[in-house]
C-alpha cells in the first residue's frame, strides 16, 4: 500500500498541457525519482481521465483533482469517489479555488472520500475557512490565497501571518488535522519557509509543471523540506 507521509509535496497537474496522457506519466515518474532519492513524500494529482494510468506506473501516493458528494447512482458526469479510489487513488484534493463548493457540499464530499478509503484535502482560502473545514475531519486543508496562485510569490513569503494563523485556528478546532500551504509555492525556500510557519507541506502546480526542468524543481522543494527538518522538525 502507498504510504502518505509528512512533510509532504502535493504537486497538482491541473489540466495544462504539459502533463495529460504521457506526459503525466512521465511527470509522476520525475516526482517518484526525487522522492526515493531523498526520502521526501511528493503526491502528485493527475488530470481524472489520467489517473489509473498514473497511479498504475508510480509508487508515490496520487490524488484525484476533485469528487463529487455523491452515493453510487444516476449521477451522469459526475466523479464517484468509490470509483477514484478504485482507480488507484489514496486521496482527492476538494473545494480547490477552480472547482469550489458549497460549504454543505465539502462536508458531504469529505464524508464520501472518508467511506470510500481515501484521504480528504481541502483546499481553502483564509484561516477562518481552513478552520471551518478542520471541523468537518478531512486529513488535511491547505490555505490558498487566491491572489497569489499561479503568481511565483509564496503565501510564506507575501504573507506569512495567513500561514501561522491557519496553522493555529486549525490546530484549535482539530488538532489531527493536517495544514498545508499553497499559491506561488516554486522553489526550496518556499517549502523551507512554510515548514517553518508550522506547515506540515506545500501544494502546487505551475511552479513544477510548467518548469523546463520539472526534475530540478522537484529537487529543490525537497531539499527545502530537509533543511526544515534539520532545523526544528515538524511541529
Amino acid at each position: 500500500m502507498v504510504k502518505v507521509e509528512l512533510p509532504i509535496v502535493v504537486v497538482n497537474f491541473k489540466a495544462y498541457a504539459e502533463a495529460y496522457g504521457a506526459k503525466a506519466v512521465e511527470l509522476a515518474k520525475r516526482a517518484e525519482e526525487v522522492s526515493k532519492e531523498l526520502g521526501v513524500c511528493i503526491a502528485v494529482v493527475p488530470q481524472l481521465v489520467d489517473l489509473a494510468k498514473v497511479a498504475s506506473q508510480v509508487e508515490i501516493p496520487v490524488f484525484a483533482q476533485h469528487i463529487d458528494p455523491v452515493e453510487p447512482g444516476a449521477w451522469t458526469g459526475h466523479v464517484l469517489a468509490e470509483a477514484v479510489k478504485e482507480a488507484g487513488a489514496v486521496g482527492t484534493l476538494i473545494n480547490h479555488s477552480e472547482r469550489r463548493l458549497l460549504l454543505a457540499d465539502v462536508e458531504a464530499a469529505v464524508a464520501r472520500a472518508k467511506e470510500a478509503g481515501l484521504l480528504s484535502l481541502v483546499c481553502t482560502n483564509n484561516a477562518r475557512v481552513s478552520a471551518a473545514a478542520a471541523a468537518m475531519d478531512p486529513w488535511a486543508v491547505a490555505v490558498e490565497p487566491p491572489e497569489l496562485i499561479g503568481h511565483g510569490v509564496a503565501v510564506s513569503k507575501a504573507k506569512p501571518e495567513v500561514v501561522r494563523g491557519t496553522v493555529e485556528l486549525v490546530k484549535r478546532v482539530n488538532p489531527n488535522v493536517v495544514t498545508l500551504c499553497g499559491a506561488g509555492v516554486v522553489e526550496g525556500v518556499d517549502v523551507y519557509m512554510a515548514l517553518r510557519l508550522g506547515t506540515k507541506g506545500v501544494l502546487l502546480a505551475s511552479g513544477v509543471v510548467k518548469a523546463r526542468d520539472p526534475r530540478a524543481v522537484l529537487r529543490d522543494l525537497a531539499l527545502g523540506a530537509l533543511k526544515a527538518l534539520e532545523e526544528g522538525g515538524l511541529s
